[in-house]
């Protein structure tokens, strides 16, 4: 199999960026069933039109049904796995082994991938799976590339390999958390984890109802089960050569800039590494332009990520202006995102293509009034340049 790009989709927009910027595959859920219940997700329809646009494109649609289900569920899941085959998925991520034999008896023709849910840290794990019907096993979050070399090298060559290459991480063991639901009820294996690992945290002597102990590591307080964001752009080389043929892209739960963003990033560096090429120089500077965390390299080289201690949040040092919906005579037709102005000098993302500015010259509204800033939300913009901007190019700023 020729490496593979899996990027993330949480809703049409988002479908459209990973398709445009550079996917192989994008993963993405039904209104149930899947990991991410904060997206919009995709209903019958949308999961049709989702199918049939990706595959125009040659772009295959994996399925997420990789809740732990309670008995309950099993009915009508088994009849969304028959509703997801009809629309022409092309996998199904799972990671219960029941879902799996219910995978096979309703949609036999529709592969399965078994899910990082389901922590697959070995090969013998790795060979159950495929000796049960599956094609392909997203491995645990934890393994070095050392280990996946191992486990590559013990299993049969009809067995794809996929791993996270980037996006968040979190403190338990490649996703099984149950923080979210002790705390405040909301059930992290049936994808709607409340995210308290990011939380501040401090002591409290049960003698001392109330009064709350700091834990100082900056003035904010304490960030103890707060992870770093993965990170691999610049390791794509040595992920081949372990074996992986599979590179997943972690956020359903993000927007479609970030899905843009870093699809055309790791495009970019997978199809040097292909090519025996160095990477381009400005792919790394390329992921620290959408919302993260501190990154990391995770587990892939033997040493465990820690805690990202300096702040609970995500650095943000660039912001969308405007997105490019079409054109009109000479203009590019701009939606608006975030407020810029005449004069600023933007920064222009295209599929394929490394960065490039622009100056932002002369924009006019829809019936041609000059326009010194584009100031209301989601108002349509003419701008007025030579560069001939595709439809789905992101103008950007550097925030102040």
């Amino acid at each position: 199999m020729r490496p593979e790009l899996l990027a993330p989709a949480g809703d049409m927009e988002c479908l459209q960026a990973a398709l445009r910027y550079g996917a192989d595959a994008v993963y993405l859920s039904g209104k149930n069933f899947g990991m991410r219940s904060s997206p919009a997700n995709f209903g019958t329809e949308e999961l049709q039109q989702a199918v049939q646009q990706a595959h125009t494109r040659g772009v295959r649609v994996y399925v997420t049904c990789n809740i732990i289900p309670h008995s309950h569920e099993l009915e009508p899941l088994s009849a969304f796995i028959k509703e997801a085959a009809v629309a022409g998925v092309d996998a199904f991520i799972i990671a219960d082994v029941g879902v799996l034999r219910l995978a096979k008896k309703y949609a036999p023709q529709v592969d399965v991938h078994i899910s990082t849910q389901a922590g697959v840290a070995n090969y013998a794990a790795a060979r159950m799976f495929y000796e049960l019907g599956a094609s392909r096993v997203v491995l645990a979050r934890e393994l070095a590339l050392e280990e996946i070399s191992q486990l590559r090298a013990k299993t049969p060559p009809a067995l794809e390999i996929e791993a996270f290459v980037h996006g968040a991480m979190c403190m338990s063991f490649s996703g099984r958390c149950l923080l979210s639901n002790y705390m405040v009820g909301r059930d992290a294996n049936h994808g709607d984890c409340a995210q308290p690992c990011r939380w501040r945290y401090a002591l409290m002597e049960e003698k001392r109802p109330g009064q709350y102990f700091p834990i100082l590591e900056d003035e904010r307080g304490s960030y103890i089960l707060n992870s770093r964001d993965l990170c691999m752009v610049g390791h794509i080389p040595e992920l081949l050569q372990a074996g992986v043929t599979s590179l997943k892209i972690e956020g359903r739960a993000k927007a479609a800039y970030y899905t843009a963003v870093v699809t055309n990033a790791y495009r970019a560096a997978l199809d040097a590494a292909l090519c025996g090429e160095a990477l381009p120089c400005w792919v790394e500077d390329e992921v620290e332009k959408v919302s993260h965390r501190a990154y990391h390299t995770g587990f892939y080289m033997g040493d465990e990520p820690g805690q990202e201690t300096e702040t609970g949040g995500y650095i943000r040092d660039w912001e969308v202006a405007a997105v490019c919906v079409g054109h009109c005579a000479d203009s590019a037709v701009l939606l608006q995102r975030n407020r810029f102005f005449k004069g600023e000098t933007l920064e222009v993302l295209e599929p394929g293509q490394p960065p490039f500015s622009l100056v932002a010259e002369h924009m006019t509204d829809i019936d041609g009034n000059p326009l010194e800033s584009a100031c209301h939300a989601a108002m349509t913009v003419l701008l007025h340049t030579d560069a001939e901007l595709k439809e789905g190019a992101y103008l950007r700023r550097r925030r102040v």
